[in-house]
Formats: structure tokens, sequence, C-alpha cells
């Protein structure tokens, strides 16, 4: 394997992650939302199922947590890349982007004032 193989398949792999990470939330979310209209559809009292559903929450907040972490991963490693002096790496079988040229953008963003 040569030097972009390996950080293609890093990258691949954390993203990989990431999106799990995201689905998990989403996924967790979905849940909370079925159990409220479940019981607001049975006219169910809201404490039926109330430590079931913090429960959830305590796990959407977890995952939240996690998901944090994630990018604060991606950020360092993003650091090392660039401090490693590997440049940019455009992926999936893109070619390098050739030095001193920008890469493509959809539009031109910049920043103006903090």
């Amino acid at each position: 394997m040569d030097k972009a193989q390996v950080i293609a398949s890093v990258a691949g792999d954390l993203h990989a992650s990431e999106k799990a990470l995201d689905e998990a939330i989403t996924r967790a979310t979905t849940l909370v939302q079925s159990m409220i209209g479940g019981r607001a559809a049975l006219n169910v009292s809201p404490i039926v199922g109330a430590d079931a559903q913090a429960k959830a929450l305590e796990a959407i907040a977890a995952l939240s947590v996690a998901r944090q972490a994630m990018v604060a991963c991606h950020e360092e490693l993003a650091k090392d890349h660039r401090r490693m002096g590997y440049g940019v790496y455009a992926g999936k079988g893109e070619d390098k982007i050739p030095e001193g040229q920008r890469p493509p953008t959809t539009g031109e963003l910049r920043l103006r004032a903090v």
C-alpha cells in the first residue's frame, strides 16, 4: 500500500464512523418520537414509559458526546496530515489537486469579519 492508499483508507473509516454516529443519533431520536407518539395514540398517561424515555434521551446525549469526540478526532487527524506535509488528497480515486491550484468550489464563500 502506498501513502495515498493508507490515507484514503483511514479517511474512509473516519467518514464511515461519523456517518454511523449520525445514523445512531437519528434512530435514537426516532425512537423517542415513536415512544411519545405511541403513548399519545394509546391515550396513556405521560408517567407510563417515562423512565424508558429518559434512558433513551440519556443514550442520545451519550451519542452526542461520542460524535463530538469523533469530530475532534477528525480535526486532530487533519492537523497531523498537514503537519506531516501530505497536503490535500482528493480521495475516492480522484487525482491529487495540482500544487498552487485551488480545489473546485460550488460557491465562493469568504469570511468577511469575525
